[in-house]
């Protein structure tokens, strides 16, 4: 039996699935015309070279609704077609189809329980910390244990895997946070052998796919099968995964080979509450357990029993608690999506390996995850009516979480990533915490953490110079300080000497041309080789991080203010631009992000709770840095953009531009959230220093409004009109970033012509870039 309160909990819940079936309804013509867009989505998928083809189903409780097959099931001299029965390495679909399932049939019978310690089961496993770990920490991946065995230390064959398994120390305490790991389902798999005295392979045909009539799933597929297998960079019909195969291609977290209708049969399975055509194969109160939340409600990720937690396949599930649905994915490119809310599940299968290993399906998985949630709508009364066990989780999970930044997550959690490292901190004073105290201080007085060696960017560790800056020393905490604005921008091998880990902290302003963003991708190639792991404490992206604006740059056009080819406004956090860069770029650096809690991607900078703390001199207001990225795009001409005034960003001039003139024209263009009036004044730093200049003052109305990069164009457009003999277009194309674009506004091209002409760019952008968000 499931254990104790946990199992009345679940046998609670369990009476839920008694309604679903109820709920189960032929799709609407709307939902079949949106379904219809799948094909198209993978196609797209194909031609950008993520992935050969893909098998996609959606169905509900009583069978499939709808199914794509598109692309190649092998690319040779003559390419052959996937087809609906095709079979795919189903990689981590492993863990919950065969193991999961498999622990929860055994604590049903009374031959394990859920909340006892695996030593129980295996002695062997009690050592190094490991004695107090329970079978259903393993299952939710709350054991402690890493992720998986070091490729250069990896046995060679089954014994000494799990000799190894079983010697494995512990990372965290058990049942605190999250950990996937293949460790604890290699663990899991040898728990079923142990009980049940039968194979893994053995008891998953018998116990489960033999049942469900899943006729084409299970390891070591026949050789009778091989012309179906979709291959990927090993021989067909050995599994991807080096440790299973190294197992003789049969462990608990990967080594199922299986065809999208199989996989069909097992949802249904789920949605029909353990059952399938009269045969019962779960009872109602493990399938409910499956969905239920095994660790704090505090922590990021949820885990339920086998299965990833996630918000059903809703319309808005992007504002929905992850509660209500359970999916799980595999690294060959395969995923299951079951929603007992909506009555719905998806099934993708793809070999993204094939045939250079270089492909990526999470982007499609993504977009066909959308497109079935936006044919559901979203009713809370409705759903909650038929499902009122969710309402305690909806409402308490829908309040606002505690917004935290990385180094406060980092704080939290004791510092326990950065234990027993003696570290090197990348940062300058805008890093601080709610309560403004310094991430550097904050770190000095970790426990069991060294700092050793702080690195400043750009305008030194206290935010406040300009020009090169010179290494030196923090005479009051006695530390080194590494300059990466002067003698080099890089760190070199002298000053990596002593550490073992790196940490990034900075607060960037949500531009492509902030220079920090270019030291955090300088830092990530230097630790590559060296085998560094960099920590980033991820901040809020000030200026919204839901949103993209502007040209992108040219691949030419790179330089320490333009690292990597984006948008002027990139819409993503520090921590999500370090995964891209080190992803895009192959850096290959042990990466390592810290994450933020309860922040959101609208949230602009105020909303957090945080103290604005100038990250450079002149962005001393979230104000100034809202301007920035628009105003900045002529900063490289001969005009002052309000440098050594009051209002860097907020005004510019020059001593021959007409402000009467300037205004006007601008004010003519009908750009919104944004005024602009005549200004005079003499700036103190900059082109014409200490100078009379006339130009305009910019005055924010509605930042919700502001077109930032819409208003950077129109003020090279108008200067370049007004006067084409005085005003240096030429000197804008850094920041620009655009060949095309300025030669379109040499011709006098509108700025929204001109925008629609980079738009294409700008969604292939849109869908790279969501490959490394966070939130």
């Amino acid at each position: 039996m499931i254990d104790g309160l946990r199992w009345l909990q679940a046998a609670m819940l369990g009476a839920f699935f008694l309604s679903v079936a109820a709920l189960a309804a032929p799709p609407t013509a709307e939902q079949l015309r949106t379904w219809s867009a799948v094909p198209a989505l993978v196609e797209r998928e194909i031609w950008a070279g993520r992935l050969p083809g893909a098998v996609v189903l959606i169905g509900d409780s009583t069978g499939v609704r709808y199914r794509a097959t598109i692309g190649h099931r092998r690319s040779a001299a003559v390419s052959e077609p996937l087809t609906p029965d095709t079979l795919f390495d189903l990689a981590s679909l492993t863990k919950p189809l065969v193991t999961a399932t498999a622990v929860l049939q055994l604590a049903e019978q009374g031959r394990l329980a859920l909340d006892e310690p695996v030593a129980r089961y295996w002695p062997s496993f009690a050592v190094h910390g490991k004695q107090a770990v329970t079978v259903r920490q393993l299952l939710a991946h709350t054991s402690g244990l890493r992720a998986g065995l070091p490729p250069q230390r990896r046995p060679r064959d089954r014994a000494a895997i799990l000799q190894a398994v079983a010697a494995e120390r512990l990372q965290t305490p058990p049942g605190q946070q999250v950990e996937y790991s293949d460790l604890n389902f290699i663990a899991l798999g040898y728990l079923v052998e142990r009980v049940s005295g039968l194979s893994l392979q053995r008891y998953g045909q018998e116990r489960i796919f033999g049942p469900l009539a899943m006729l084409d799933t299970g390891f070591l597929p026949d050789v009778s099968k091989y012309l179906r297998i979709a291959p990927t960079e090993v021989n067909i019909g050995v599994v991807h995964d080096p440790t299973a195969r190294a197992m003789g291609g049969v462990a608990g977290h990967a080594g199922l080979f299986g065809s999208a209708d199989d996989l069909a049969r097992f949802a249904r399975m789920v949605l029909g509450g353990g059952q399938l055509d009269g045969r019962r194969i779960l009872r109602r109160e493990s399938v409910a357990a499956m969905t239920l939340p095994q660790i704090p409600l505090s922590q990021r990720e949820w885990r339920g029993l086998g299965w990833r937690l996630e918000a059903p396949l809703l319309a808005g599930r992007e504002q929905l608690p992850s509660v209500g649905a359970i999916g799980h994915t595999g690294f060959t490119g395969t995923g299951l999506w079951i929603d007992p809310v909506s009555d719905r599940f998806v099934v993708v299968l793809s070999h993204r390996h094939h045939p250079d290993g270089l492909g990526d399906v999470r982007p499609l998985r993504r977009q066909i995850l959308a497109l079935v949630a936006s044919a559901a709508p979203w009713q809370r009364e409705s759903v909650l009516a038929e499902q009122p066990w969710l309402t305690p989780f909806w409402d308490t999970l829908s309040q606002p979480v505690a917004f935290q930044t990385g180094i406060e997550v980092l704080a939290a959690d004791g510092f326990k990533a950065l234990v027993g490292r003696r570290i090197g901190l990348i940062s300058n004073r805008s890093a601080v915490d709610a309560q403004g105290r310094l991430t550097l201080d904050l770190l000095r007085s970790a426990p069991g953490v060294e700092l050793v060696a702080i690195f400043s960017p750009e305008h030194g560790f206290a935010a406040d110079r300009e020009g090169k800056i010179e290494s030196g020393v923090d005479t009051a905490r006695r530390l080194p300080i590494h300059s990466l604005y002067g003698a080099t921008r890089r760190p070199t091998a002298e000053m990596l000497i002593g550490l073992d880990a790196l940490v990034f902290d900075i607060q960037d302003v949500g531009a492509r041309f902030y220079t920090y963003l270019s030291t955090l991708a300088y830092v990530l190639e230097a630790a590559a080789p060296r085998g560094l792991p960099v920590f980033v404490l991820d901040r809020p992206n000030p200026i919204r991080a839901d949103r993209i604006e502007g040209p992108m740059l040219d691949h030419d056009l790179l330089s320490f203010t333009g690292y990597f080819p984006l948008p002027v406004r990139h819409g993503m956090t520090v921590g999500e631009l370090a995964r891209l860069f080190n992803g895009e770029n192959r850096i290959g650096a042990d990466l390592r992000v810290i994450s933020m809690r309860g922040y959101q991607r609208d949230q602009w900078f105020d909303a957090t709770g945080l103290p604005w703390v100038a990250p450079s001199p002149n962005l001393p207001t979230l104000a100034a840095a809202t301007l920035y990225p628009g105003v900045a795009l002529v900063e490289g001409a001969n005009v002052s953009v309000g440098r050594g005034t009051d209002r860097p960003f907020g005004l510019l001039g020059a001593p021959w531009i007409d402000g009467d003139k300037l205004a006007h024209w601008l004010n003519g263009q009908a750009l919104a959230g944004v005024s602009i009036e005549p200004a005079e004044f003499t700036p103190a730093s900059g082109p014409y220093a200490g100078q009379r200049c006339q130009g305009i003052r910019l005055h924010l109305l509605d930042r919700d409004r502001f077109e930032m990069s819409r208003l950077g164009l129109y003020l090279t457009q108008g200067l370049y009109r007004l006067y084409p003999d005085r005003f240096r277009l030429d000197r804008t194309l850094g920041m620009i970033g655009s060949r095309a674009v300025l030669q379109g506004l040499r011709q006098g091209s509108d700025p929204d012509t001109l925008a629609l002409d980079w738009q294409p760019a700008l969604r292939a952008f849109e869908a790279m870039r969501a490959r490394y968000l966070l939130y």
